[in-house]
């Protein structure tokens, strides 16, 4: 079967790890990537280029970086296909309309379950013990359009946003190419969702990492795992932001929001059990490990 001409629309490693998949392949010839525009990451706020803007420059790959896809001129014509996965952006139906075959989305849940912004971490956050990866066919509405394929996974139980979406990622890239095939074929059919059963998230941004001590120490540490490590989960000390960086679980008994110091190790009380810093990072300052705090700083 010949190739078919096929954009790709991601952003993080996710969907680089599904690009790499698609570029392996012989089911599609990726020859143009969307990505987000370059990014000022980090302390230092150097200008990043995006997981899948490196990989398409290795493989010569025209990019387009446009801040947003409403009202782009960009020419799509002679595309038949368009595969997005962690893209970011909001895409027009206009674009959606454009490709013959229609564009599939890889989506990081069990649909409809977690649609929106935030599907891995949301996962986390609630504490699942099982989640995965959804085929679907792309619609105006976010998330909405009908299902190819889903492959379930399981969470363990100290996964964090970061090795969850790795695992979900390999999964996602082997499931979208066993799909592929039957769905470009024509003897594949779609399935609708049920609304009935549809969740949303959200778009994160730094103030959710804001740690409640009133919490128990599950609920805590399942923050931990779905914001690590962006936005990270903080509290604040004498009016600077403090980020715990790593973080488990205890089962001392504390007040809620009191800190412990115990043999060079920092506890903090929860409405349920404990929380132990294993490392952290002052507002200014460097990322340490509690012993290393401890040197320095009273608790």
């Amino acid at each position: 079967m010949q190739k078919v001409k096929t954009v790709f629309f991601g952003t993080q490693d996710f969907a680089a790890t599904i690009l790499q998949g698609l570029l392996d392949s012989d089911i599609v010839s990726i020859e143009m990537v969307f990505t987000q525009p370059d990014r000022k990451t980090g302390r230092k706020q150097i200008i990043e280029e995006s997981p899948v803007k490196k990989l398409a420059k290795k493989y010569n790959i025209k990019i387009e970086q446009p801040e947003t896809l409403k009202n782009s001129e960009i020419d799509l014509s002679g595309f038949e296909l368009g595969i997005v996965a962690q893209y970011g952006l909001i895409i027009p139906k206009k674009i959606i309309d454009s490709f013959p075959k229609g564009m599939i989305n890889v989506h990081g849940s069990l649909l409809p379950k977690y649609r929106g912004a935030s599907p891995i971490q949301a996962a986390l956050i609630n504490g699942e013990k099982e989640t995965g990866v959804t085929i679907m066919v792309m619609d105006e509405k976010m998330d909405h359009g009908p299902i190819l394929s889903q492959k379930s996974i399981l969470v363990d139980p100290n996964d964090t946003y970061t090795t969850l979406a790795s695992k979900m990622a390999v999964e996602g890239q082997i499931l979208l190419l066993n799909t592929l095939p039957d769905w470009l074929n024509d003897t594949l059919k779609a399935q609708p969702q049920d609304e009935s059963q549809a969740t949303f998230t959200k778009l994160l941004a730094k103030e959710d990492g804001l740690v409640d001590f009133h919490k128990t120490n599950d609920e805590i540490y399942n923050q931990y795992r779905g914001l690590s490590p962006w936005p990270g989960v903080w509290c604040m000390r004498n009016d600077k932001r403090l980020k715990l960086l790593k973080i488990s679980k205890s089962g001392k008994t504390l007040p809620v929001g009191e800190a412990m110091v115990e043999n060079k190790r920092i506890f903090i009380g929860c409405s349920k059990g404990s929380i132990e810093i294993l490392e952290l990072q002052l507002e200014g300052k460097a990322a340490m490990d509690a012993s290393t705090f401890l040197n320095g700083y009273k608790v």
